[in-house]
């Protein structure tokens, strides 16, 4: 897909995450996402490459709430491991491989649409999230119903860390995600190529 549907702009759930769906009766085997996200982890810089090796819902509400269709997974799927171990192992190696600095976290998905205070960063980090965004969970939650094994990728685009919190605009965030998306893109285009 190019780019997404987003709750912040009115989508309820199941409409943010029927492209998962549609994506899983075509066939595909992998989901792999990316996203621009907020860093809160007081030893990321601004660029920096996070791979996902988990998450924290903090949407008001969870896209499989209502009838479940046992045809397209479990009532009450497991989400002990969201993020494909092999497929971070192999990203990891990757980046290496292309010396690409990376780190690896929790992200917190929020709903925005705006960005967060400082208390608000601060509880992020708190409850044990790396980076904060806007979108990601609800999909990597359908698609672990369906039993698709995911990978998930982020450019932190601005910190929420004390000390480093500035006002930031739209245009600064996507200058940034611009500048590193190419090396996002060697790692995920590798990645895809030998998983």
């Amino acid at each position: 897909m190019q780019g997404r549907f987003h709750y912040y702009e009115g989508y309820d759930f199941k409409q943010v995450t029927y492209p998962i769906r549609v994506m899983k009766l075509l066939g595909i085997e992998k989901l792999f996402v990316s996203n621009a996200s907020g860093g809160v982890n007081p030893d990321f810089i601004v660029g920096e490459i996070m791979i996902l090796n988990d998450h924290i819902n903090f949407f008001p509400g969870n896209p499989l709430i209502g009838k479940n269709f046992d045809e397209l997974g479990p009532r009450f799927p497991d989400m002990s491991e969201p993020y494909c171990p092999e497929m971070i192992q192999l990203a990891k190696d990757i980046a290496q491989e292309n010396n690409i600095r990376i780190a690896e976290g929790t992200y917190l998905g929020l709903t925005g649409p705006t960005l967060e205070t400082p208390a608000e960063y601060k509880f992020v980090r708190t409850i044990g999230a790396d980076a904060v965004g806007m979108s990601t969970v609800p999909e990597i939650i359908v698609a672990r119903h369906m039993e698709i094994p995911c990978f998930a990728i982020s450019i932190i685009t601005d910190l929420g860390v004390p000390g480093k919190i500035k006002k930031v605009s739209l245009e600064e965030v996507i200058e940034v995600a611009s500048r590193q998306e190419p090396k996002m893109t060697l790692i995920l285009r590798e990645l895809i190529a030998r998983s």
